[in-house]
Formats: C-alpha cells, structure tokens, sequence
C-alpha cells in the first residue's frame, strides 16, 4: 500500500472534495515528490494547534483539514457534557488567504457536532480571542492564524476555557479524537442557515471589544501630560493590529501616526518580505516617515498582532530592539513604577522562556520579585498564570519570551500585542518625561546588571528529508555533548529530551523541574547559554545564543564567537 498515492487518488477524483482542490491535485499528477509531500502524513496536531502551507492533501492547511480538526475538539468537547455544549467556542481569523473560510468551517463542523460556537463578523487578534474565551465563559476558543509566518501560510490554535493555549494533555486527546476518523468525507458541517436557527452559530458582540479595550487603559499610569508628549509611528504590516491598537493608543491620549501603506489587512503582505516585526527590512516604511515624523518609537505588530516590534529613538536614528531588550525594559519600567505606586506585592513574580535573557534576574532580585522560567511557547506562561489565581502562590506580573511576545495582565492568557503597544508607550512617555529615551534606559541597565546580549541562529530544513536531518542533527549534538562554546565553558548541560541534566565540572547528574521536550541547553556559569531546538511550528532548527561581557565591545565580540563555535557545533554553516 502506498499512503501517498492512494491518497492523492481519492483527493482528485471524490466529488466530496471542491474543484479547487482537485484542479490543484491535477496539476502535480506525476511528481511523485510533489504528491508524497501532500500526503505522506497528516498535518499535525501539536500543542499549538494545525499550521502549515495552504494547499490541497492531508500536510496541507484546507477546509479539510481544518474540518478534521474542529471534529476532534468538538468531540472532545462533548465528553464533558450539555453544559460544555452549551458553552460553546469563540472563533477569531486573521487577515491570511483562507482565514475567514476556515473559521466558518470550524464553526459548523462543531456546529454539527451540538457544540456552539461565538464566531466574530470581522477579523481580530489573537491575544483579544484569549480574552473573550474568559469574558463569554466558553469552554475553548480557536484563532485561524499563522502568525508572522509567509503568505502561504495559514494555521489554527486551539485555546481552552482559561484561556490559554491548549495544554499538552487536552491536544493529545484532541489528536487522539481526530486520528479516530476513519474516513475524512464523512464529516459533513451543519448548514450556515439551520445553525443559526438553531442558536448554535453565535456573533461575537461589540461589547466584548469594549470590555477589553476598557481593561487595556485601566493599565494606563502615566499622566496625561506624558501621554501627549510621546509621539508614536505605528505599522500593522497588513495584520489584524490597526484597529484595537491605534483605539487603545488613541483613547490613551497618545499622538499616534499610522503608516499608510501598511495598514489596511493584506494577505499578500505586499510590502514586506515576511510580515515578522523580527526583521530589519519590514521597518523600511515606518523610517521613511520617521524621518519627517520624528517619533520617539516605532512599533509594529505581526498579522495576528501577538507579537510587537520596537523601533526606539537613538539620536538622530532608530535603534531595533530584541525581544530581550524589550522585555528588560517592560520589567523595569513595571516594577519602578509599580514601586513608585507603592503597589508591589510581596509575592511578585516575573515569568520568562529558557531561551530568554537572564539580563532581567538581577533587576528582579534587587526589587524582591521572583523570576521564574518555562518551556518555549507562551501556553507554559498562561499555565502558571493559572496556578498562580488557583493557589495564590505568587502574583503575576510580566511574562515574556525573546520572540517578541509579552504579557502584562492575566485578563489575557497569550502573548498580547495590543497590550505591549500600550506598555512601551507608557515606558517612553515615561522616560521622555525624566529626560530620557528607551535607549538611555537599556545602557542603564547593562550598566547595572551585566552587558548581555543575545542572538538566534535558524536553519530551514523544509519538507520529509528536512525533518530527517533536523532529527539527526539533534542526535549528534546528543551523542557528542560540547565541553565548550569557543571560549565559554559549559558548566551545565540539560537535556530535556531525557529530563535530565549534568554538571560539567563534576559529572553530577540533576533532574530537571521542567516537562520533558526535544531541548538541549547548555548554561555558562555566569548566566549565558547556548540552546538548540527544533521549532515546534516551523520546518527549522533553531540555536538560541546569549552571552555576558564586560563590557559593550566584550559582548559582541564574544557573542559572534560563541555563535559561530554553537553553529559549527551542531553541524551547520554559520552563514546559512
């Protein structure tokens, strides 16, 4: 039996599937590499949900596939009950090729299955989807997104009743669920007309926009004065950012300026490279007007607006700040504030990524707030965010990874663009107000707590032999463990693979705290480390760098060092 042909074969000839997809079958027949990648496997279900290339097959991003999925959740959904039922799933899109279809599809195929579903008119955010799963008491949500992905991309995450992402353990019941379908052409999706009659298919109303956008700006500290001050040059990059970020700005009483060109939603992203506020090049626009405009920064958010990049003013330039940067000087202008409020519980806590600077352990340890750390993905933030209003073991204060993703609130439960864009805001005006910029705040802090600097490093490998060699490069790593990174001794190597780790010096083995996951992570001893990964959403490994310095000069020097030795380490062309 062979998967991939049978399968192409029943996609291009039963009726069940549109003329879209089977012209676009017909057009590959014979390229047996072009149909094995289609169809050698299932597209996955990960604890972030479905993300791949929109296209026709089973790997692929389609109403089919987006279909299966919504059947395994609401057939999981089902286990707990009417009351689940009732509950229902607030459904948000994004702004990419396919998105509004596809959360229409999900909607009836839960629809199908009894389960309600809350589906917005228009599209909006991911972090404003996390909100309203809480604010409508639903049992889960979905978002159709890709993130900063390509235009080719699209994808679908799954977030449960507290809002956060989906956990590991409901996915895998979820996967379980869909696996459990025998054959994908008899799911069948309520009809539009007879789902709403029947009160399963539900608008999400206005008031839930409202109720978030009021939540934003009771975040809001500074005065008014400050506020009129700071001038802002905002881009969406064709995302779904324009309007809860230019409202939440504008009714703050910032000077926003919005740039032109970028605004309106695009799902070619046609004035960009990728739509990733990560990249240099996506900032060409906003510069081109900052030059007349002046502002103090510029932000820019990715098409599904949970993540944002800052531009800061450095002089007469614009500096781009690393996700790291960002969440230093997010952690230091709360807890100053904070502090000049007389607000700062006790039982404070900052939680960060493994993969994230320790520039902010210092900063949390002078002010008596704990730092805690997770696995990658912001789903382990909501998760302890959770415990904490469970338990009351600690109070939330920040959390924040170095891709760019920041969350100062638990009424969201993800990474939250929009309430970033506030937050920096309210850092600028803040230190425009005593004299300074952003930037004159980060050399303070590099002053205080140590000169370190981070970078990443990701390889593409696309497709069945990229997975292979991605597998492969791991079990190298693993089968010779580096003693060090050019000049930087390991002193801690764990695996969480294993969930284990070893001190160097002596060969003592720990466990780790953290779930286990294909992660290796080796710690120097004065706080940088070297880690590598695949990426659990795209077909690229990825090797994370930080370093300390003496100095500014001694940073980089030795970060370009230690990359290069990481790189060459696992088996990879430091210029690839």
């Amino acid at each position: 039996m062979n998967r991939s042909r049978d399968l192409y074969l029943a996609w291009s000839r039963d009726p069940y599937f549109d003329e879209t997809i089977r012209a676009e079958l017909a057009a590959i027949v014979g390229d047996q590499k072009a149909i094995e990648d289609r169809f050698y496997k299932d597209l996955e279900f990960g604890t972030g949900g479905l993300r791949g290339v929109i296209g026709a097959g089973t790997n692929r991003m389609n109403r089919y596939t987006v279909r299966q999925a919504a059947y395994g959740l609401g057939a999981y959904i089902q286990r707990f009950g009417d009351e689940a039922r009732q509950r229902g799933v607030v459904i948000a899109y994004d702004n990419r090729r396919c998105s509004p279809e596809f959360a229409r599809e999900a909607a009836l195929m839960l629809n199908a299955l009894g389960v309600r579903a809350y589906l917005w008119p228009e599209l909006r955010p991911t972090p404003m989807l996390s909100f309203a799963v809480r604010e409508l008491a639903a049992i889960a949500g979905i978002v159709i997104t890709a993130s900063h992905n390509p235009p080719a991309y699209n994808g679908y995450k799954v977030y449960w009743e507290d809002g956060g992402q989906m956990p590991p353990d409901r996915s895998a019941a979820i996967a379980v669920c869909m696996a459990g379908v025998a054959d994908i052409t008899t799911l069948e999706p309520l009809p539009e007309e007879e789902a709403r009659a029947q009160g399963l298919l539900m608008p999400v109303e206005p008031e839930v926009d409202r109720a978030y956008l009021d939540r934003l700006l009771g975040l809001v500290t500074t005065t008014p004065a400050q506020r009129a001050a700071c001038r802002i040059l905002y881009t969406p990059l064709h995302g779904t950012g324009l309007m809860p970020v230019r409202q939440a700005l504008t009714e703050a009483g910032y000077r926003v300026r919005v740039v032109a060109a970028q605004a309106e939603p695009d799902p070619d992203f046609a004035t960009v490279r990728t739509p990733n506020p990560e990249e240099p090049d996506v900032y060409a626009l906003a510069l081109a007007e900052a030059a007349h405009e002046q502002p103090d920064v510029i932000l820019a958010t990715d098409p599904d607006a949970d993540r944002l990049g800052v531009m800061a003013r450095d002089g007469a330039t614009y500096r781009l700040l690393s996700g790291n940067e960002i969440g230093a000087l997010l952690v230091d202008y709360l807890l100053a504030s904070r502090v000049a409020r007389g607000d700062l519980p006790e039982n404070g806590a900052v939680v960060k990524s493994i993969a994230t600077s320790n520039l902010v352990a210092g900063l949390c340890a002078e002010r008596g707030v704990t730092l805690l750390q997770t696995h990658i993905g912001f789903k382990f933030i909501g998760d302890l965010i959770r415990e904490f209003e469970e338990t009351g073991r600690h109070t939330f204060l920040f959390g924040f990874e170095e891709s760019y993703g920041y969350l100062g609130a638990p009424f969201v439960r993800d990474k939250d663009a929009v309430m970033a864009a506030l937050l920096v805001a309210e850092a600028a005006a803040w230190h425009k107000a005593a004299g300074g910029t952003l930037i004159d705040a980060l050399a303070r802090l590099w002053r205080q707590y140590g000169h370190f600097r981070e970078e990443q490093h990701n390889v593409h490998l696309p497709g069945k032999d990229g997975q292979h060699q991605i597998a492969g490069l791991m079990d190298r790593l693993r089968s010779h463990p580096p003693a060090a990174f050019g000049p930087v001794p390991v002193a801690f190597a764990d695996d969480y693979l294993v969930g284990a780790g070893r001190e160097t010096a002596s060969g003592q083995t720990y466990p780790l705290a953290l779930g286990r996951a294909n992660v290796l992570h080796y710690r120097f001893a004065d706080g940088g480390f070297v880690m590598v990964r695949p990426s659990g959403t795209e077909p690229k490994l990825k090797v994370y760098v930080s370093v300390l310095g003496g100095d500014a000069a001694a940073a980089e020097a030795l970060l370009q060092a230690v990359k290069a030795a990481a790189v060459a380490c696992v088996g990879l062309d430091v210029r690839a």
